[in-house]
């Protein structure tokens, strides 16, 4: 995770505020610092076509508020929103902010966001080069066994364990934690329906109001977690 590099950019129209940033951004050794501009308007070009990991973007600013242009923005950068005002940290959200500072932005919480990017990064490309490679390695009984995910029915976690049921109606165990396996596999093709249970979306036969399930084979659906399931289930159904 250290090697790994984030490209960032500021955009604020306060200079002794965007030179603040600049400084914080020297400090930390895997943010590699883009551009500087005063305006989104004269950001617009190079962001869109030359896109950033990370973008702190000050809010209140004239021509173009930061609250418009992240919405011009490429999906893929974490937008972290820097302004005075704490009644914008909602709005923000709204328009899928990565994260939101308070001014005066201190290195302290500057750092911890970047922190908090570092890992969210991290994560991604773990997930997509998992995706692309289609197979996981799990240790159990001593061995790693190879997992094409096509062949992963569903994850059952038992305290320190986990189960996982393949479609030949193999189960392998594995002492791993359940939570460190689902930051592993990619999503929402895997997706936790339950405490105690991750689907592999794609290989569902027939669902109900309370179970999904596998052929033969059924698990839950808890409260805590019905409300995504049925999004995923709604992109995916036929009227």
């Amino acid at each position: 995770m250290t090697n790994m590099t984030l490209t960032c950019a500021i955009i604020d129209d306060e200079p002794l505020a965007a030179q603040l940033l600049q400084s914080y951004v020297k400090e930390i050794s895997y943010l590699q610092l883009t551009g500087a501009y005063n305006s989104a308007l004269t950001a617009m070009a190079d962001l869109r076509h030359h896109p950033v990991d990370l973008l702190f973007l000050d809010i209140q600013m004239p021509e173009l508020s930061g609250m418009e242009f992240a919405k011009l923005l490429p999906a893929d950068t974490r937008i972290v929103f820097t302004t005075a005002f704490k009644q914008y940290a909602i709005d923000g959200y709204k328009v899928s902010a990565f994260d939101y500072l308070l001014k005066p932005i201190s290195f302290d919480s500057f750092l911890a966001t970047a922190e908090k990017a570092l890992l969210w990064f991290s994560r991604r490309n773990q997930e997509k080069s998992t995706y692309e490679d289609r197979f996981i390695f799990i240790k159990s009984d001593y061995r790693l066994i190879r997992i094409m995910l096509d062949d992963i029915l569903y994850i059952e976690g038992l305290k320190d364990y986990v189960r996982i049921k393949l479609a030949n109606g193999e189960r392998i165990m594995s002492l791993i934690n359940m939570k460190r396996l689902e930051e592993l596999l990619p999503r929402p093709e895997f997706m936790r329906t339950h405490r105690s249970y991750i689907a592999h979306m794609t290989n569902i036969s027939t669902v109900d109001r309370q179970r999904i399930m596998f052929n033969d084979d059924a698990i839950p659906i808890s409260d805590n977690y019905k409300e995504e399931v049925l999004r995923f289930l709604d992109l995916h159904t036929m009227a």
